[in-house]
């Protein structure tokens, strides 16, 4: 499964840019890869795990502007079309696992 974020915070004052800029962090730290711009997206493989990840996000919400969430399989992921612009190469986007011992 594949967790999405979207996310449209106000930053006009100086409390708005310290908020976006702690929710953002609270995102690259518990994973989420940006796929553009207020678009955040994280490989879960399981519903539990969905389901934590939610709870963590309405602890860690930004008290103004729009947070959004939405949880996709990974066919769904998988069969996104780029209409303009390329897939970005530095993050792997396939079904397989990768371990490195």
């Amino acid at each position: 499964m594949r967790i999405i974020v979207f996310f449209d915070l106000p930053s006009v004052t100086y409390v708005d840019q310290k908020e976006y800029n702690k929710f953002h962090k609270f995102l690259i730290k518990n994973g989420y890869i940006m796929m553009q711009e207020s678009v955040y997206t994280k490989l879960a493989l399981n519903n539990s795990i969905v389901i934590s990840e939610r709870d963590k996000l309405k602890k860690n919400k930004p008290s103004k502007g729009l947070v959004q969430l939405l949880v996709i399989t990974e066919k769904q992921f998988a069969r996104i079309e780029y209409v303009v612009g390329d897939k970005k190469t530095d993050v792997e986007d396939t079904e397989s696992r990768l371990i490195i011992l």
